[in-house]
């Protein structure tokens, strides 16, 4: 990458100009102050505002524009000071006037004035002012924290506005200590970057280094990460590199280049990474992936639906993303997950072998399968799924069931071959905020199929070898819902209502007409509202939330369920809606995972050599789903003289007995 000088490292790559607008101004300017020690003072970031012992320096890529001003914002008026073109796009300097706290925007050619791009704070939401924010303010006590590592990871997906009722970073820190109780390793918060409104998902973010007012303040979300560290849980960062939010980005106001004309994109315009300009564009992003690390203390980030983050260039972006992680965490271990629809497995690959070097991808598959396994229902993109007992397997063997094979769902092959990636490689769930959202009223999995299947496909997720994922209450079997809602101005607002009912509408039973007409609102507060978990039904819900922690135990304290050997696993059906899963631990010390989603199953023969137990033993029933603890019936024993007797609607672990 040229550089300009040694002293701005994160110096740009390419020059646009623009045509220049004059206005008159009645606001004070002042000259900028600096002084050499100030100017070699080394930058974080390539662009934002940083404190500095003369001031805040200031550095922004504007290359349509040929003047621009830092307006400062303090009563009773403003004070406005020129920054010094670099010839590169980029304008910078030194403001004496400016110190943490303190709120400004740019002022483009003389006309108006906007937030900064990079700003790391905006106190007013995205159309206010940009706070200075510094990060050293903060002091951390995580200093002895390792970071994740990449296997044996249990994740617990949130969204931080309906985590608790309050909807605050401090809110949600106290609930911390309990998530690490249960066995959780990993919080993977969703969106924070700023957003207009008073709710919303996160993925209309604008902002992308201001965490949001609504949830507190920059150094709250330090508090929380501080928090999770301390009850040795790690910290990932849900963000989304693949579009801006329709509300609020003013980046076209800098450069006509942060969007490409080469491609489309689901949700708005698409970035651009590969075209003319496009050099500054990746700096911004490739910069905040490491921002969050280094600024925040978070261990990793999780990459909202790489498909849509298009790059034909040598090095695709997302690979410079996780080395940004990486670096930016000096040696702590790190953790990066990504969604790719498409189901990638190059993602995932080293990058000496062509990959982007990411530690893991969200498993839709085994989502799907394990739904339709559990409703009956295959409509849409549940359509090229069965929920069949070899589906499970395979998922829990394989992790993607589709590796290049025929998707008729969306007429064209889907998934690449991934038959040599570790367990640890994918992260499965039976609830996301996506797949929960989807189901038109936002009900949970407890709510849509019978207790016993509930219970058993959750000791499948938790059992088998890939790391699994929480939705925000599925631990407690919450009775909230979880709808999609985003509050905008009243147009907008209205598209995404209607845009909400269209996508649902992909399911015939959602687009009955009985049912689309009580789709709730997305920009309904009460939509919002409805979301908020209820943490009293942690005990009122106590059986759920003794399956979970029981389960989690299981798989940390069992040394088959960690993995320990090579051959971790093999599977065999064992009826239309009953599988095994044999888990090899050293010197015969196995475990069997039965699970039976359909009717009793009485298997007089059994020649299936999974079903065997090790030499001189037998199987004992070590842990039952129907144990009374989680609201079962009993279990008798499974394998007698006569046979194999497996209980419908359950799941069964099995140890050697003498």
């Amino acid at each position: 990458m040229p550089r300009r000088d040694v002293t701005v490292p994160w110096a740009g790559r390419r020059t646009e100009l623009g045509p220049r607008q004059r206005v008159d101004s009645k606001e004070k300017r002042l000259p900028r102050k600096k002084t050499d020690a100030a100017l070699n003072e080394p930058r974080r970031l390539p662009v934002g505002a940083e404190p500095r012992s003369a001031g805040v320096h200031f550095r922004v890529w504007a290359p349509r524009r040929r003047r621009v001003e830092v307006v400062l914002e303090r009563a009773p008026g403003t004070e406005s000071v020129a920054l010094t073109p670099e010839g590169n796009g980029y304008f910078s300097g030194m403001v004496a006037q400016a110190r943490p706290g303190s709120l400004y925007r740019y002022r483009l050619d003389d006309d108006k004035a906007y937030p900064d791009p990079a700003s790391r704070f905006q106190p007013e939401g995205p159309h206010g002012p940009s706070q200075v924010i510094d990060p050293a303010e903060y002091r951390w006590r995580d200093h002895a924290w390792p970071g994740p590592a990449r296997g044996g990871q249990v994740v617990y997906e949130m969204h931080i506005g309906t985590f608790t009722r309050e909807g605050t970073w401090q809110a949600a820190a106290a609930e911390l200590p309990g998530l690490a109780r249960l066995g959780i390793t990993v919080v993977e918060v969703m969106p924070v970057a700023e957003f207009p409104g008073r709710f919303n998902w996160g993925y209309d973010g604008v902002s992308l280094f201001a965490p949001t007012r609504l949830y507190g303040s920059p150094d709250d979300f330090r508090a929380f990460v501080d928090v999770a560290h301390a009850a040795g849980m790690g910290v990932i960062l849900d963000v989304v590199y693949n579009h801006f939010g329709p509300d609020g980005a003013y980046h076209r106001e800098f450069s006509q280049s942060w969007f490409s004309e080469r491609y489309r994109n689901e949700w708005g315009e698409p970035l651009n990474f590969d075209a003319e300009g496009s050099g500054p564009v990746r700096e911004f992003f490739v910069a905040n992936a490491g921002y969050w690390i280094d600024e925040y203390h978070l261990d990793g980030l999780r990459l909202d639906a790489t498909q849509q983050i298009f790059d034909a260039s040598p090095v695709h972006v997302v690979r410079e993303i996780g080395a940004s992680v990486r670096a930016a965490a000096r040696g702590r271990r790190t953790y990066v997950v990504a969604e790719s629809e498409p189901q990638d497995a190059s993602l995932v690959q080293p990058a000496e072998q062509g990959g982007a070097g990411l530690d893991a991808l969200w498993n839709d598959d085994f989502h799907h399968a394990a739904m339709v396994a559990a409703t009956g229902r295959n409509e849409a993109y549940y359509s090229d799924y069965a929920g069949t007992p070899q589906e499970l397997v395979s998922a829990a063997k394989w992790g993607f069931l589709y590796q290049g094979q025929h998707f008729h769902w969306q007429g064209k092959r889907r998934g690449s071959p991934a038959l040599g990636l570790p367990s640890e490689a994918f992260v499965s769930y039976l609830q996301n905020h996506d797949q929960v959202a989807n189901s038109a009223f936002g009900l949970r999995l407890h709510q849509r199929t019978t207790p016993g299947r509930y219970r058993a496909l959750t000791a499948l997720l938790l059992l088998a070898p890939a790391s699994p994922m929480l939705f925000q209450g599925q631990e407690f079997a919450a009775s909230t819902p979880f709808l999609f809602f985003a509050d905008h101005k009243p147009g907008l607002a209205e598209a995404v209502r209607k845009g909400r009912v269209e996508f649902v509408s992909q399911f015939p039973s959602v687009a009955a007409p009985d049912v689309a007409a009580l789709l709730p609102d997305p920009g309904d507060a009460a939509t919002f509202e409805r979301c908020k978990l209820d943490w009293r039904e942690c005990q009122s819900h106590a059986t759920a939330y003794a399956l979970h922690q029981d389960l989690l135990a299981l798989r940390r304290e069992v040394a088959a369920f960690r993995g320990e050997v090579a051959r971790r696993l093999d599977g065999a059906v064992l009826g239309a809606e009953a599988l095994v899963l044999r888990f090899f631990g050293r010197e015969g010390d196995d475990r069997l995972l039965v699970v039976n989603l359909g009717r009793d199953l009485d298997l007089r023969h059994a020649p299936e050599p999974l079903l065997a137990p090790p030499a001189g033993k037998s199987w004992a029933t070590a842990w039952s789903s129907e144990h009374p603890r989680y609201g079962g019936s009993g279990t008798p024993t499974l394998e007698t003289s006569g046979g194999w007797h497996v209980p419908g609607h359950g799941a069964f672990v099995l140890e050697p007995s003498p």
